[in-house]
């Protein structure tokens, strides 16, 4: 399967930041998209709101342009982030008002987001779901499709 450079790029730095404890979604540049765009949060000034979908002036600016940032659309990477947060259990947009986890650096909490994200981004480069695991378990005929060598210690 061909990877698009972007979609590669974007799970090498996931990836990163998830095992080196990187990975904080209440920081715009460790957050899913800060780390996609290499750590930076100038990202944050396309929205008003952390969480949101709703460009503000320079994220329509930059939409309207169709400028890139690490080959995503300033749309792209709100959706990126919305769908980051809201796995890990918040309720965007953040604010003092809406509810957060109780503990929002959980591993499992982040891993939920983190596979969130890669369906997210795998459906944006129409390539299957790399983190989808039901395909070692098809069957045809009560054989199954994709043999695995097995080793018993």
């Amino acid at each position: 399967m061909n990877i698009p450079e972007r979609l590669e790029q974007a799970l090498i730095k996931l990836y990163n930041a998830f095992h080196n404890d990187e990975l904080n979604p209440e920081c715009c540049s460790a957050c899913a998209v800060g780390n996609i765009l290499d750590n930076k949060d100038s990202w944050k000034y396309l929205s008003n709101d952390h969480g949101s979908l709703q460009l503000n002036y320079i994220g329509e600016i930059h939409q309207n342009m169709g400028r890139k940032f690490n080959g995503y659309a300033p749309l792209e990477l709100l959706t990126i982030e919305k769908i980051f947060l809201e796995a890990c259990g918040f309720i965007t947009p953040l604010c003092h008002y809406n509810s957060k986890p109780q503990n929002p650096r959980n591993k499992e909490a982040l891993f939920n987001g983190l596979c969130a994200v890669v369906t997210y981004l795998c459906a944006l480069d129409n390539i299957p779901d790399v983190m989808n695991y039901s395909r070692i378990f098809e069957y045809e005929q009560h054989n199954p499709v994709y043999k695995f060598d097995v080793i018993y210690n």
